[in-house]
């Protein structure tokens, strides 16, 4: 959003202006109360699937293979897809006298487990996915291929992964002309800055956090010393993972939900321009100066977790809880190296 050579233009102008008659400190507030707009209605969270990673029928119900373990990603307190044990060769083979038998991080696993389910057919079904629950999955699975024939026995091994969304936000910078740096009337128009933002994205389900606000004299071309605020700001969803998910609209998604209220903060910030560009004098003391909206998308993971390409290629974009072996501290976006570190989703190298 970067000004154009008359924006530049009006900036300086509206900057000079600033030396005739102000309205009144309590009316600055006011005026910048006025600009507010509304969100629409209030909407839920639906759990999204990152992008990149797609659902398919082979998600649904994943087939072992008795040459390389199987990787699956679980989302964070989901229920998982169905876990065959079964090859793709064997998947809708007939088979005689099947016996399944399935061991986790834990051990045996069994049927009447309330957080893991093993079918009457041999699949493994993960109701409510936790950290702990990331490991090795071993099938051991003996059948006859016909009644004449002798047993045979299949090993089938999984690694199964937790994952979480991104934590992903957008972050703003703005800068507005101000009061002397010394004044208390700085700080107001800052808590009613922020007041007036958080309200505009509520009814999204999102939350306004102040990162940085600094007050500076800048020295422009024919306007001599100006006080400027300089701010920074982000905007992230207030997402909760075990939360009832009551929308099932995809207008829900964090992501979209995010991109809105992008969209009504750049509005708003637009619709102080327009404000200013129509009124004659005087002018606020403390305004928004044109073109100084800037914004970037962050992407973060939370502690424990990591994204990686290489180690989880149909996972790229996924925060993936790190392996023994690797750590995540805070909320970077690599797992790092730790030969300490013995458990899956460490979050510190003792």
């Amino acid at each position: 959003m970067e000004a154009s050579a008359p924006g530049q233009a009006r900036r300086g102008r509206r900057r000079a202006r600033d030396a005739g008659c102000r309205l009144s400190r309590p009316a600055v507030l006011l005026f910048l109360s006025a600009l507010l707009v509304y969100a629409p209605p209030s909407v839920g969270y639906l759990i999204r699937l990152p992008r990149g990673f797609h659902l398919s029928q082979d998600l649904v119900k994943i087939v072992g293979s008795t040459n390389f373990p199987v990787k699956v990603y679980v989302m964070l307190h989901q229920r998982s897809p169905h876990l065959l044990c079964a090859t793709q060769q064997l998947r809708n083979a007939e088979l005689i006298d099947p016996s399944y038998q399935w061991y986790g991080p834990r051990g045996k696993i069994v049927s009447e487990n309330s957080s893991v389910q093993v079918t009457t057919t041999g699949s493994l079904v993960f109701q409510n996915f936790e950290e702990a629950m990331s490991g090795v999955y071993t099938c051991f699975l003996e059948y006859k291929p016909t009644v004449e024939e002798v047993v045979k026995n299949l090993q089938l091994k999984y690694l199964v992964y937790a994952y979480r969304e991104p934590h992903y936000y957008y972050q703003f910078t703005a800068r507005y002309h101000a009061a002397p740096c010394n004044s208390i009337y700085n700080i107001s128009f800052e808590k009613k800055l922020l007041q007036i933002l958080s309200k505009l994205v509520l009814d999204l389900s999102c939350e306004i956090s102040l990162l940085k606000s600094e007050c500076h004299r800048v020295k422009m071309q024919r306007a001599g010393l100006q006080n400027e605020l300089f701010f920074t700001f982000s905007v992230s969803s207030l997402d909760t993972e075990k939360g009832p998910k009551p929308c099932k609209d995809p207008n829900c998604e964090s992501s979209k939900r995010l991109s809105k209220a992008k969209n009504l903060i750049e509005r708003f910030f637009n619709q102080q321009v327009e404000v200013l560009g129509k009124r004659a004098e005087p002018l606020p003391e403390i305004y928004y100066i044109e073109g100084t909206l800037h914004m970037v998308w962050i992407n973060r993971c939370f502690p424990g977790y990591g994204m990686n390409a290489l180690t989880h290629p149909n996972c790229p974009e996924c925060c993936v809880i790190c392996n023994p072996g690797s750590y995540n501290p805070r909320d970077g976006i690599h797992c790092l190296q730790c030969n300490n570190s013995l458990v899956y989703g460490a979050k510190a190298c003792l």
